[in-house]
């Protein structure tokens, strides 16, 4: 049977829900799956570290509380974050970084990644920042050193996108996509199609945890940019920097914009799009768009996200699921460490 040993870096709501499927699941996925997890170390700036290279209990880790420091309540943790230790001698197999996203530079997380993988050791991310600024490097570095660098969770959390694009739409020729790719613009949207202004709407984001304290990322479509690069560039063979993506979000909308379109069988969305085209290249934009309500993208409401992909051979094909949660995206880890096994296996 085989026992993966993992490093956690960062431990906020994605790490601690993987840690509580680890204590929950892992009997069952030795049946299902082919194989356990164990988790060797953990990392986090703001609640210390512990390695524990024979394994670390699960469950405790999933319930430790949320205070300053916590980890040096365990055997072998400390107050202090040393990311660098636990990433190159707990021990671990694979590295799961889930930490916030830098949008300027992928920093601290692009160096994470790179310390893992210079150390030979696979890497699950879901973090967008180093995959739209610095993807083509790490990409490199884990050919070199013979590990994977998997990074499905970054783009729709849970709902495997970027795995279904590549794999299950091989050879229908994708020539573009347009999606709804932030759950809190959209919630938004919507809220606002319930009658709420837009501070109001936004406020009820923040209070259901969909919105952060400052939702500008979400509401000025900054986060859709970084998705719209990272989906371009893997599934277009695009080379686009973020800078390339015209990006434009939905502060400017308000209620009266919202019932004109409703009079006119229509809905206000959030898109971030990309084409292919004739002489190869790729171009991008992020911006409030105006969809009939017979769109494909149209009845995509709340905080979910879709995508629908342009194929030369099947036409138009749509893919709709969660873009958010705790859970969701701890799964996107799960399924990235899936995808290792069976490279491992097959190999």
């Amino acid at each position: 049977m085989t026992e993966y040993k993992l490093a956690l870096v960062g431990f906020g709501g994605v790490n601690r829900a993987l840690a509580q499927l680890i204590a929950e699941r892992n009997e069952s996925w030795k049946k299902e799956l082919g194989f356990t997890l164990k988790i060797v170390g953990v990392t986090d700036l703001f609640l210390g570290c512990v390695i524990g290279c024979e394994g670390l209990d699960a469950g405790q880790l999933a319930n430790l509380p949320a205070v300053k420091g916590a980890l040096a309540q365990l055997p072998g943790g400390d107050a202090e974050a040393f990311n660098e230790a636990v990433i190159k001698h707990s021990g671990a197999d694979i590295v799961v970084e889930a930490t916030f996203t830098n949008p300027v530079d992928g920093e601290p997380a692009t160096s994470f990644c790179r310390w893992a993988l210079e150390g030979s050791k696979h890497v699950v991310t879901t973090n967008k920042g180093p995959i739209a600024l610095h993807a083509a490097e790490l990409k490199d570095l884990a050919r070199r050193n013979n590990v994977a660098f998997e990074y499905e969770g970054s783009v729709m959390s849970g709902t495997p996108v970027i795995r279904l694009a590549k794999q299950s739409l091989a050879g229908s020729s994708i020539l573009g996509f347009e999606g709804i790719l932030n759950g809190t613009s959209n919630f938004v949207l919507s809220s606002m199609e319930d009658g709420l202004g837009f501070a109001e709407a936004v406020s009820k984001a923040q209070e259901l945890g969909y919105a952060e304290a400052d939702p500008t990322a979400d509401v000025e479509g900054h986060d859709v940019r970084l998705k719209v690069v990272i989906l371009a560039n893997e599934l277009l063979d695009a080379k686009l920097n973020v800078s390339d993506v015209s990006c434009k979000g939905i502060c400017g909308l308000n209620l009266s914009d919202i019932e004109r379109a409703r009079q006119d069988g229509a809905r206000w969305k959030l898109i971030g799009a990309a084409t292919r085209h004739a002489d190869g290249s790729v171009s991008a934009h992020v911006e409030p768009r105006l969809l009939s309500n017979d769109h494909p993208l149209a009845g995509i409401c709340g905080a979910t996200n879709a995508v629908s992909f342009t194929t030369g051979l099947l036409g138009t094909v749509t893919v709709s699921g969660p873009g958010a949660g705790r859970t969701e995206t701890a799964f996107a880890l799960l399924s990235d460490i899936i995808n290792i096994h069976q490279s491992v296996a097959h190999n």
